[in-house]
């Protein structure tokens, strides 16, 4: 059982949300709170698998609530839900510690993956946000190989491996293969890190 808090500054919107979750066999709302404050207390006290965390809320925002967390609870995945899809949220809220970052307008089946995604230890992402980490000139390192080059710019644009090795019309498993040589020329440990490192370090397209 995956167990989810969620934060949200609007009743409505908290009561909306656990209701939706809570109707999955394998998800089970722990706890509801509309502040950072109360978010990082009762993460310490529930010690949920999974926080939806709102970004945008009185007093402590949920940026700084993630950071908190991943103090007093560095086991329990943060991903951000919210309307903002714009490159210096994101960017800050992954920078806190935020496991992934979804959106409000998405589908049901989205956030369910998401949540289940971030449990299982992967970074749940939506397209949008993907793209506006993306939405910029790639600047690769040159110790990197024309392939590896081509992976890992596919990576920032958001495509799951899957998709980049249908793209590039090579094996699922060489993707990975690609994708640990690129992780570790950047000196990062997952694809987050990396969209982040290409966030980073490129100009403005």
């Amino acid at each position: 059982m995956i167990r989810v808090l969620v934060v949200d500054d609007h009743p409505v919107v908290r009561r909306g949300i656990s209701d939706l979750i809570a109707s999955e066999p394998d998800v089970e709302v722990v706890g509801a709170a509309g502040d950072g404050d109360t978010a990082v207390a009762l993460t310490e006290r529930l010690d949920p698998d999974v926080v939806l965390m709102d970004i945008e809320m009185p007093g402590v925002d949920g940026v700084a609530a993630t950071h908190r967390i991943g103090t007093v609870a560095p086991r329990t995945a943060v991903v951000i839900l919210t309307t903002f899809a714009d490159r210096a949220r994101i960017t800050r809220a992954l920078d806190a510690g935020a496991a992934g970052y979804l959106l409000k307008d998405a589908e049901p089946t989205e956030l369910i993956d998401g949540i289940r995604t971030a449990a299982a230890g992967s970074t749940p992402i939506s397209p949008r946000v993907a793209t506006s980490l993306a939405e910029r000139d790639h600047t690769i390192p040159p110790a990197l190989t024309p392939r590896e080059r081509e992976v890992l710019t596919l990576l920032a644009d958001g495509l799951p491996n899957k998709q980049i090795a249908r793209r590039l019309g090579i094996a699922e498993k060489t993707v990975k293969a690609h994708l640990t040589r690129v992780f570790a020329a950047l000196e990062v440990t997952d694809r987050t890190q990396a969209a982040l490192w290409v966030a980073r370090n490129t100009a403005d397209g």
